[in-house]
């Protein structure tokens, strides 16, 4: 997040798209209640007729993956109505004329025929948003999982900097980021092309400086994401895997595929708390100790860096992830491993990540820092860009932007279209399934269904379904709701025994290279149709 969690509570205007946040994000969800009933609009924008449209004061219902033709139609109608902040564009921003004149092009009429929302609620909330003293924007992952999902962030960027509602409190734009330390793994390195920090492996002086503080000569090449690991199984050049606290056999696009990558490895490590579906498949299974189990830090979607303590020893023969690869490391003969505990490994981090400069145990002993914090004086950082952004310019970088469909659009064939959620009993599964409690609130997959839908296709509540794409199916108990509007279907993917990722499109973002797991075209067939004879996973796996 580029502002902090307790700022959206004083916003005067909150933008909520591409997430349920009262459902997955609670902690956020009360911050919005709270700025409503301070006097706050409330603008949210979802395929999906979540419990924010009862809060909202303008609520957009647009079609699947069409975000980017919804943000561009705002911000056109913003530019026309001279709503823009000139005085900030002018002192802090630059390419403002490019991106004018790619969203100036289409009718903008065409808005309204590809999102689906009349072109006057879109008119109120672009007025809305840009009359707002303070307007802040919310987004998670139903923005970001699509084949264009760097286009759809950069579309919510444009807007912040045409309102000029960056770089202050209660504003900014403010990914909602999906698991406890997501942000914290990102923060460390866990991404391909940059070290700690967000240093690229690319720059020289970064590779000199990680070179001398490890001893070791390391490459400037940046290397596979996620996604690309499982094509380069395929195709000879991986032949080996090391997982970590990841289940890609449940959570990835197109399921089948992953799993028939993992088949033709020579090795697969998995290292987890649980025996997942993918450890299940794994050549050795390394035990790790959970969050209760061991010293650390989380960093939080605001950028909150936080201890967290031991209050168990860790069960059994697990241990913590750092422990694990520590002697890994020193088995396979590398130096600079030595480490006794979290708090030295925290001092080497702050050593080589600047942002991360000024954090040690001692100043998060009680309630955690926000980086940047460069050195020990340093407060930490609540909201970015007040004086200037990260640019080489140091200016707000408009991106001029043109709508572009899905991946994968209905066909007479496949008339539906798929979009995964989460849901607020189990996010993921692989904790919450081994929680009894949850599965007595939700123990089985669901697909919602319109009731049009429904009754086109003489489904009932509670009917078993299988639910069929270009890629695999899957059967679910169908729910009928008017929560999921007509012509969209909805799952969550928490239930291993109904891997609704099998369905998913695998098609990436080519520049975040995240899959479309939000948009996939699907049919639906009634059980009295297919009997016991289904597809498990995979096209042409029958179970």
């Amino acid at each position: 997040m580029t502002n902090s969690i307790s700022e959206i509570g004083d916003a005067a205007c909150i933008f909520v798209i591409g997430s349920n946040a009262t459902a997955t994000h609670p902690i956020i969800g009360r911050q919005i209640s709270r700025a409503i009933k301070r006097g706050a609009k409330l603008i949210a924008a979802d395929p999906r007729r979540t419990e924010m449209r009862r809060m909202a004061d303008i609520w957009m219902g647009h079609q699947p993956g069409t975000d980017v033709a919804l943000l561009n139609a705002m911000a056109r109608i913003i530019i026309e109505e001279n709503l823009h902040d000139a005085d900030f564009i002018e002192k802090r921003c630059e390419g403002f004329e490019a991106f004018q004149e790619s969203i100036m092009g289409p009718p903008l009429s065409m808005a309204e025929t590809i999102t689906g929302i009349p072109l006057e609620k879109i008119a109120s909330a672009a007025r809305t948003f840009a009359e707002s003293s303070t307007a802040t924007i919310l987004y998670a992952m139903g923005i970001t999982q699509h084949s264009h999902g760097t286009n759809n962030v950069k579309a919510v960027a444009n807007l912040a900097l045409l309102t000029g509602n960056i770089g202050k409190p209660s504003t900014g734009v403010n990914p909602l980021r999906g698991q406890n330390n997501v942000q914290g793994a990102c923060d460390m390195g866990a991404l391909p092309n940059v070290f700690t920090g967000y240093q690229k492996v690319d720059d020289p002086k970064v590779l000199k400086k990680f070179e001398k503080a490890w001893g070791s000569k390391l490459s400037p090449t940046p290397g596979l994401t996620l996604t690309e690991v499982f094509e380069a199984v395929n195709s000879g050049k991986v032949n080996a895997l090391y997982i970590i606290g990841e289940n890609p056999v449940v959570t990835e696009a197109d399921t089948g595929s992953v799993q028939e990558s993992i088949a033709k490895l020579d090795l697969l490590i998995v290292q987890d708390i649980f025996l997942t579906e993918t450890a299940k498949l794994a050549d050795i299974v390394l035990p790790a100790a959970s969050f209760a189990e061991k010293d650390g830090t989380f960093t939080n979607t605001e950028r909150r860096v936080q201890r967290v303590r031991k209050a168990i020893e860790p069960v059994g023969d697990s241990r913590p992830d750092w422990m694990i690869i520590r002697d890994i490391a020193k088995q396979m003969g590398a130096e600079g491993f030595d480490f006794e505990g979290p708090e030295q490994i925290m001092e080497e981090i702050r050593e080589l990540t600047p942002s991360y400069g000024g954090i040690t145990y001692e100043r998060i002993d009680q309630d955690g820092l926000q980086w940047p914090c460069p050195d020990l004086k340093h407060p930490g950082t609540p909201y970015f860009y007040a004086e200037k952004f990260t640019t080489p310019s140091g200016r707000g970088q408009f991106t001029p932007l043109e709508y572009a469909p899905p991946a994968e659009v209905t066909s007479r064939e496949y008339p539906l279209v798929l979009t995964t959620r989460r849901s607020t009993f189990h996010y993921h599964g692989t904790l919450s399934r081994k929680v009894d409690g949850l599965n007595d609130l939700r123990g089985e997959e669901q697909i919602e269904i319109n009731p049009v839908d429904a009754a086109s296709l003489e489904v009932e509540n509670g009917e078993t379904v299988k639910v069929v794409s270009r890629r695999g199916a899957v059967v679910a108990k169908a729910r009928i709701s008017e929560v999921t509007p007509p012509g969209v279907v909805s799952m969550t993917f928490h239930y291993p025994e109904t891997r609704t990722n099998i369905l998913t499109h695998a098609a990436l973002d080519p520049i975040a290279k995240i899959p479309e797991l939000k948009v996939c075209a699907v049919k639906i067939e009634r059980e009295i149709d297919f009997g016991t004879d289904y597809l498990a996973w995979g096209t042409g796996r029958n179970r």
